[in-house]
């Protein structure tokens, strides 16, 4: 599947499976950024991000933990 900044949710749970032993409200935009392109199956320009969604990709990780 694959899947944009946008997608959010889908985004958090990707992180929560490919990283779980990191609390996602430590991880600084700019790595969360990264990590976010280097999941299999991402595809958007990495210019198509910004704060705004990078929060709301940390939230939706935080939730996927909880």
């Amino acid at each position: 599947m694959k899947f944009k900044w946008t997608d959010v949710h889908e985004i958090g749970f990707r992180l929560s499976e490919a990283h779980p032993e990191i609390d996602p409200l430590g991880v600084k935009f700019v790595d969360l950024h990264r990590m976010v392109r280097e999941l299999p199956g991402f595809e958007d320009d990495p210019g198509r991000s910004n704060e705004k969604i990078l929060e709301a990709i940390q939230m939706a990780w935080l939730e996927e933990r909880e």
